[in-house]
């Protein structure tokens, strides 16, 4: 994933949801999927999120898991979610903070780390994962896996037992955290694999994006800021679990 140099075009279908909104290009997944963040003058800003649609996860998935988890925890509002025979597209309300990536973050890991940290421990505890209707779990992981033709390696299909049961984000990297001016993290997005799952498989993930996006040496400072000590095991098993499937 990747800041687009801001001369990206937008599709046709992201410049019809805008408008005459003013676009500009903030984000790129490695399946070439666009954000842009649509701006009009006296009006609150847009997000309009576009890509192809894809056998792991969908926007239509991610709309139906936001409206859900707004309910407890502090999200984007979906305002518009559609998708045609190639694409799909989501658009949601902007929130006055910005991504844990963003520039004035990476350069204040000692800040933005902890609020990461921090910020999913808050959405672990808020989200009710006895009435939560979606699962992450190893089991159905897998099987997304085997239906997408990924052969697994063998170690993987004996996890460990569940440590805690929680609705997990399902992508807890890094940049899906929103900070706000202050250095508090007040918000999560790309919510589209949320479910419940040990939280481990949550923690695992973000603490290991650290690495990526400010540099070694920051993996433990997220799980104390999350509270827990590290589980050498549970990490390493939900580390190679991600990066196999």
């Amino acid at each position: 994933m990747s800041i687009p140099a801001s001369a990206t075009v937008a599709p046709e279908r992201v410049r019809m949801l805008a408008g005459e909104a003013e676009l500009v290009c903030v984000w790129r997944n490695e399946l070439g999927g666009l954000t842009f963040r649509a701006t009009s003058p006296g009006a609150q800003a847009r997000f309009i999120k576009w890509g192809p649609r894809n056998a792991e996860t969908s926007m239509r998935d991610e709309a139906e898991r936001m409206r859900w988890a707004r309910r407890w925890t502090t999200v984007p509002r979906v305002i518009d979610q559609g998708e045609d025979a190639v694409h799909e597209w989501l658009v949601t309300a902007a929130i006055e903070a910005d991504s844990a990536v963003a520039p004035q973050w990476v350069a204040r890991p000692e800040v933005a780390v902890p609020a990461i940290g921090r910020a999913l421990r808050r959405l672990h505890d808020a989200l009710p994962a006895d009435s939560c209707p979606w699962s992450w779990n190893v089991r159905d992981r897998l099987e997304n896996a085997a239906r997408r033709g990924i052969v697994v390696p063998e170690h993987l299909r004996d996890a460990p037992p569940i440590d805690v049961a929680v609705v997990c984000h399902g992508d807890a990297c890094c940049p899906n955290t929103l900070i706000a001016a202050d250095g508090t993290g007040i918000a999560h997005v790309d919510l589209a694999a949320l479910g419940v799952a040990d939280r481990w498989a949550d923690i695992a993930v973000a603490s290991m994006s650290t690495e990526w996006n400010y540099g070694p040496g920051w993996e433990d400072t997220l799980i104390d800021a999350y509270g827990v000590a590290p589980d050498r095991e549970r990490l390493a098993y939900y580390r190679d679990l991600w990066n196999a499937t």
